[in-house]
């Protein structure tokens, strides 16, 4: 597999999926524009130590090339200058990951619209939604210069799952949910112009910040089972990066356009793992033991 060549955008970079997703495209030979509002001088509200030029040494690193720009998504000319960017360094745009997000410290679990509060709840909102539309009204211009081009809304949970479970606030559900209709709208748009658009989503993520708050390490993950058991499913951000690297590199991509798929599910069809071999199938184990009240055992699930 090789995307030697290709320019991809991942907006939303700065760690967990989005880092993820850049590091296995550049490990696939491709050119890689990460983007997010963290650098090395300069914090967002998450006040944490990723950052997007650490993003970018890790697709070098990894065989591709990577280019760190700083970008809020919110703000429609830094996106739009960011385009013009790539436009004029590399005249082609193959590959928009829009991973936007930012919304872990805002949403409140299990609460109705009328008890979370409701300027975290709208804000919510625009970092999962806005920056998405923004971005793509931008960038998919580029992209759609050049027949095979690929988009790839990420969110959180398969669409399947998301239509007859309650996704922890209305906020938080909408805003997922919002992910895969815009994927599916999308692809409506650009299948008019040889272009594929879908959504994905990574199942349950060993992300950093999921990392910290189990106390645990990549390292020694499972310790976090001591305290929530169905962690066993867990999978790290490279599975959902290979997943979309295998989309990226398909020469029949177009079958999966408008669909919602999942890192797991795709692991299935194009024969990749996680970095330790296993074929995590998340959304399957949630279902079928997580939800339905049985003991946690990950056996036949990855």
């Amino acid at each position: 597999m090789t995307l030697a060549g290709r320019i991809a955008l991942v907006a939303g970079a700065t760690r967990g999926a989005g880092r993820g997703i850049a590091v296995e495209l550049g490990a696939a030979g491709a050119t890689v524009y990460v983007t997010g509002r963290t650098t090395r001088e300069r914090q967002s509200e998450y006040r944490r130590p990723e950052t997007i030029e650490e993003t970018a040494e890790l697709v070098s690193a990894a065989g591709g090339k990577g280019v760190a720009v700083r970008v809020d998504h919110l703000v429609p000319e830094e996106v739009r200058g960011l385009v013009e960017r790539i436009r004029a360094e590399q005249g082609r745009l193959d590959i928009l990951v829009n991973d936007i997000w930012g919304g872990e410290k805002l949403f409140e679990w299990d609460k109705p619209v009328w008890d979370h509060d409701l300027d975290n709840g709208l804000r919510l909102l625009r970092l999962g939604i806005d920056t998405h539309l923004i971005t793509a009204h931008f960038a998919l211009p580029l992209l759609i210069e050049r027949p095979g081009g690929l988009l790839v809304e990420v969110t959180d949970g398969t669409a399947e799952y998301n239509a007859d479970h309650y996704r922890v606030s209305p906020f938080y559900d909408l805003a997922k949910v919002a992910a895969n209709r815009m994927a599916w709208a999308h692809a409506k748009d650009l299948e008019k112009h040889g272009a594929t658009a879908v959504c994905i989503t990574p199942g349950w993520m060993r992300s950093e910040m999921m990392l910290d708050h189990y106390g645990v390490t990549e390292e020694n993950w499972r310790n976090a089972t001591k305290t929530e058991p169905h962690f066993v499913i867990s999978e790290t951000p490279r599975l959902v990066g290979r997943a979309v690297a295998a989309l990226a590199a398909d020469p029949d991509r177009a079958r999966w356009n408008g669909q919602s798929l999942s890192s797991g599910g795709l692991a299935q069809v194009y024969g990749f793992t996680d970095l330790d071999g296993s074929r995590p199938d998340a959304w399957r184990y949630i279902s079928e033991v997580q939800d339905a009240g049985k003991p946690a055992d990950a056996t036949g699930y990855r």
